[in-house]
């Protein structure tokens, strides 16, 4: 069924989407992974790929608009959609390095909970608990993610069955991964900490993820190249259930077993400096999950650019932090095990 047009641009990040399908044309592809619904209102979830079509092309990912409260992710998504845009219509080593990789972006999954600022999807269910994973451990009351009503926030939705926004997120990025030999995507969220957060898998557990030499030899190579970052590595700072990334991780494991690396990363963007700086910002409607005033959004839009331009070339020239010898595995795990998990036992 087609949807009209005053249904389809009544979001500005889909008005942006929208604006630059009409500019690049063929420099890149549009997809529609399908619809978010709710009553009559019926808004697409867009999937735009750059670069290779190989299937066997390395992959790199980036997410935004999971939860609809914090619009900034999906904000700094779209902005650095754009400037990949903008360099692939001038800059020949982007040009380049796009002969060889594929870059897709999904900056609104949840189109109409960034429209009506919740968190949840429209029947109320949190996105980022609903897939079907089960957490061991202890699992934080309601934060973790519930079953119980979906007035609660958190909510996993009454069944293990996946929302349509999910099965969108999880198909979209499936079939962008299914064959490459290395792929790395990033989720952006806002909120939790002060700080910049880099989470990996898992968020099930607290027992390391298998590939646990490769990230320490990925974040080695970026801390290394930027030593000055200001981010912080680790993994989830609590347990939750339906981790959607967790899903992924796995199942990518299950079907190609040493036949691809697989990293999926959250960006959680620390607001909790922005509700210091300016309190008054708890009482307007974008909450404590947006930074509100002009000048601190701007510097949001453009904060994570070396990160995107280090990304690029990490996964464009994946053979650095891939080709590991046994000897090199050990040290990578070793290392990892004793910074990211010794310290939390």
């Amino acid at each position: 069924m087609s949807k009209a047009p005053s249904e389809l641009h009544h979001l500005a990040e889909i008005e942006t989407i929208e604006k630059l399908k009409s500019q690049l044309k063929d420099l890149a592809h549009f997809e529609i992974l399908g619809h978010s619904e709710e009553g009559s209102l019926q808004l697409p979830v867009y999937k735009i790929s750059f670069g290779s079509t190989d299937p066997k092309a390395p992959v790199l990912g980036f997410i935004g608009g999971v939860h609809g409260l914090e619009r900034i992710g999906s904000q700094v998504c779209l902005a650095l959609l754009s400037s990949l845009s903008h360099l692939i219509l001038w800059d020949k080593n982007t040009q380049k390095n796009l002969e060889n990789l594929r870059v897709f972006f999904i900056p609104t999954v949840n189109p109409i909970g960034i429209l009506k600022r919740r968190r949840s999807n429209p029947n109320g269910v949190d996105i980022m608990r609903n897939a079907p994973v089960e957490a061991e451990g202890k699992i934080p009351f309601l934060l973790g993610g519930h079953r119980i009503s979906s007035r609660l926030p958190w909510f996993r939705g009454l069944n293990p069955q996946m929302e349509a926004e999910t099965r969108f997120l999880v198909e979209g990025v499936k079939s962008e991964i299914a064959n490459s030999p290395a792929a790395v995507t990033v989720d952006f969220h806002s909120g939790f900490g002060w700080q910049d957060q880099i989470w990996f898998p898992y968020a099930r557990t607290r027992e390391p993820l298998p590939d646990l030499p490769y990230l320490h030899a990925f974040f080695s190579l970026m801390e290394n190249t930027y030593p000055h970052h200001f981010y912080k590595i680790e993994t989830q700072a609590y347990l939750t259930h339906g981790d959607v990334w967790d899903y992924l991780y796995d199942d990518h494991r299950q079907c190609r077993p040493g036949k691809g690396i697989y990293l999926p990363f959250c960006l959680e963007m620390g607001s909790w400096n922005w509700v210091k700086k300016n309190p008054l910002q708890l009482l307007n409607w974008e909450g404590p999950f947006n930074p509100i005033k002009y000048h601190r959004q701007k510097r949001i839009l453009r904060r994570h650019n070396t990160l995107f331009d280090f990304l690029i070339r990490a996964v464009s020239s994946y053979q650095g932090w891939t080709d590991l010898s046994e000897e090199e595995k050990l040290k990578h795990e070793s290392r990892g095990r004793s910074i990211w998990y010794e310290e939390k036992k």
